[in-house]
C-alpha cells in the first residue's frame, strides 16, 4: 500500500536547508487567517478585558462556521429572530471561508457538496430556497463540469478517480461496499443510519480501515492508495487511523451515479455569502468568546467588548473547545483533531502539458498531499490564462499534537518550498507559473474518527441549556452533518425557551 510517512523535525529542518535557494524570489505570498494566538490564549486561560457593556439576549449563537449558520437559518425560519451569532474571526464560514483576488474567488477550505441521490431533506430546503435546485432539477451552473477528476500516475495524467488497474480487487471493493449501502446504516446525516446499525456494522467500528482491507482480501496498491487517499481526503486521517465504519461510510453513503458535486469558484464559500446576506443583522464578527458561565438558570457569555445574558447557547465551535470556556466544563471531547495546511496558487499562465485537459480536481498518486482544485474551472470564458489553485495537505500521520507542532514550526517560506516541490512532480515548470503562493495554516481542523469514535458518547446538549452543534458531534467533518447538527441544535433551543 502506498504510505504517507509523517513529517519530522528533521525533515522540516533539512527541507529548509535544501530547498530555500529554489525558488524564485519573484515568487510572493503570506500567511492568511492566522489565528493561533487568540486560540492559545483562550486555551491557556490568559487574561482578558472586562467586557465594558452587558446585553441580555435569550440566545447566542458561538461560531460563525457551517453549523453557527444552520442553526441561525432554522431560527430565521421559524420566526424567532432575538438572538446573536459571535464568530471570533473576522469573517463567518469556519472552514467554509473563502477569498478573492482580481482573477477569481476561491475556497480556503471546504469546496463541494455531494449531490447524493434524492439528497439529505434539510440540504434539498436549503438549496431549493437558494435556488440552485428546482422542481428536483440541479442548475447545471453549480454542477462541476467536466473534466471533473483526474489522476497523475506513472508519469502522465489519466482522466478520472481513482486508477483502476486490478479490475478484479476493484470489482470485489465496489461489491462490498455495495452490500454496505444495501443495509441502510450508512446515511448522510449519519444519525439516520448510524441507530439502525446491526453487530455486523457496528464491529467495523472496532477496527481500522486499512485492517478490513485486509481481512477482505484486498491487497491491490491501487485500492489501498484510494482507501487511504479518502480517509485523508475526509478525516485528515489514515487509513491506519480511521475506523472502518467511518472509512467505509465515505462510499456506502454515497450512490455510484453521484450527478455532482456541486461546485463554484469560492467552493462552499457561496453558501457562507448566501446565509451571511439572510442573517447579517445577528452577527457579531471580531468577538471571540472567552468564557462562558452558568448562571442560575441561563448562562453568561463573555466576549471583551459585551456581556450575553442568554437563555440558552448554541455551542456551534468545535466541541473540544468547550473544556476551554464553559463553567461547569462538560465532558472532555474523545477524539483528536487534524491539522491542515491549505495553500492558494495564483498562476500567471498554466503549465505545460499534454496528457490530458485540466480537471476541477488534481490528485497525484503516491503524494503527501491530496492535490489541488481550479478555482476558474467552472468559468465560461474561452480562455482564461491566468488562474488560481487551492491546495490541500492533511497532516494524517502519527499523533496530532505532534504534527501540528511541525505545521506551527514551518514559516512561509518553508510550506511554500513543499507545496511547489510536491507539484513539480507533475507540473515541472510550475515555478515559472506561480506569481504568488498564499498559505492557511489550521491546528485543529477536523476530527480524527479512530477506531471505536463511532460510537462512543458524544454529548450533544449540556447543564442543560447548552447545545453542541458542531459536525464533530456526528464525528464526522462534512457539511451535511454541520447543517444537521445546527438545525438540530436550534430546534432543541426553541423547544427549551417555548418557541417550537
Amino acid at each position: 500500500m502506498a504510505r504517507d510517512h509523517p513529517l519530522t523535525r528533521r525533515d522540516l529542518t533539512f527541507g529548509i536547508v535544501g530547498l530555500a535557494s529554489k525558488s524564485p524570489d519573484a515568487i510572493q505570498g503570506a500567511l492568511a487567517n492566522e489565528s493561533v494566538d487568540m486560540g492559545h490564549r483562550i486555551r491557556d486561560h490568559a487574561r482578558f478585558q472586562t467586557p465594558a457593556e452587558t446585553r441580555r439576549v435569550p440566545l447566542v449563537i458561538v461560531g460563525g462556521g457551517i453549523a453557527g449558520l444552520s442553526a441561525a437559518w432554522r431560527l430565521d425560519k421559524r420566526g424567532f429572530r432575538d438572538f446573536v451569532l459571535l464568530e471570533m474571526e473576522s469573517e463567518v464560514g469556519g472552514n467554509a471561508r473563502w477569498g478573492r483576488n482580481e482573477i477569481t474567488p476561491y475556497p480556503w477550505a471546504a469546496h463541494y457538496v455531494p449531490v447524493l441521490g434524492k439528497g439529505p431533506a434539510l440540504v434539498r430546503e436549503l438549496f431549493e430556497e437558494l435556488g440552485i435546485l428546482k422542481n428536483g432539477q440541479w442548475d447545471e451552473h453549480y454542477l462541476c463540469h467536466s473534466p471533473q477528476e483526474r489522476i497523475f500516475i506513472h508519469g502522465r495524467w489519466q482522466e478520472g478517480l481513482p486508477p483502476q488497474t486490478d479490475h478484479q480487487q476493484w470489482e470485489r471493493f465496489e461489491a462490498l461496499t455495495g452490500e454496505l449501502r444495501q443495509t441502510g446504516c450508512f446515511t448522510i446525516p449519519m444519525e439516520q443510519g448510524w441507530r439502525k446499525c446491526g453487530a455486523r456494522e457496528r464491529a467495523l467500528d472496532r477496527m481500522s480501515m486499512e485492517e478490513w482491507l485486509a481481512a477482505n482480501g484486498l491487497h491491490s496498491p491501487e485500492v489501498r492508495w484510494y482507501a487511504n487517499y479518502a480517509c485523508r481526503d475526509d478525516y485528515g486521517a489514515s487509513s491506519a487511523a480511521t475506523s472502518a465504519w467511518a472509512g467505509l461510510h465515505y462510499f456506502a453513503s454515497r450512490e455510484p451515479d453521484d450527478k455532482g458535486p456541486i461546485v463554484q469558484p469560492q467552493g462552499n464559500g457561496w453558501i457562507v455569502q448566501r446565509l451571511e446576506e439572510k442573517l447579517r443583522p445577528h452577527i457579531h464578527r471580531g468577538r471571540m468568546v472567552y468564557r462562558i458561565v452558568k448562571r442560575g438558570a441561563g448562562w453568561q457569555v463573555f466576549t471583551e467588548q459585551t456581556r450575553f445574558d442568554a437563555q440558552a447557547v448554541i455551542f456551534a465551535a468545535p466541541t473540544f473547545l468547550g473544556a476551554w470556556l464553559i463553567d461547569p466544563a462538560p465532558p472532555k471531547y474523545p477524539l483528536e483533531y487534524s491539522p491542515w495546511l491549505t495553500a492558494n496558487l495564483t498562476l500567471e499562465r498554466w503549465p505545460e502539458e499534454q496528457d490530458t485537459e485540466p480537471a476541477w480536481d488534481n490528485v497525484i498518486y503516491d503524494s503527501k498531499s491530496l492535490g489541488y482544485v481550479v478555482a476558474t474551472h467552472q468559468s465560461l470564458k474561452v480562455h482564461q490564462r491566468r488562474t488560481v489553485w487551492t491546495w490541500y495537505h492533511s497532516f494524517s500521520e502519527g499523533s496530532a499534537r505532534d504534527q501540528r507542532r511541525l505545521l506551527l514550526g514551518g514559516d512561509w517560506s518553508y510550506w511554500k518550498e513543499f507545496i511547489l516541490r510536491d507539484l513539480e512532480r507533475a507540473h515541472p515548470d510550475i515555478r515559472a507559473c506561480v506569481s504568488r503562493v498564499d498559505i492557511m495554516r489550521l491546528g485543529h481542523a477536523m476530527p480524527r474518527p479512530g477506531p471505536g469514535a463511532m460510537f462512543a458518547a458524544v454529548p450533544s446538549s449540556h447543564a442543560p441549556s447548552l447545545f453542541f452543534a458542531n459536525s464533530d458531534v456526528s464525528r464526522l467533518p462534512l457539511f451535511e452533518e454541520a447543517q444537521y447538527r445546527g438545525v438540530a441544535a436550534a430546534a432543541a433551543a426553541l423547544r427549551l425557551l417555548g418557541r417550537a
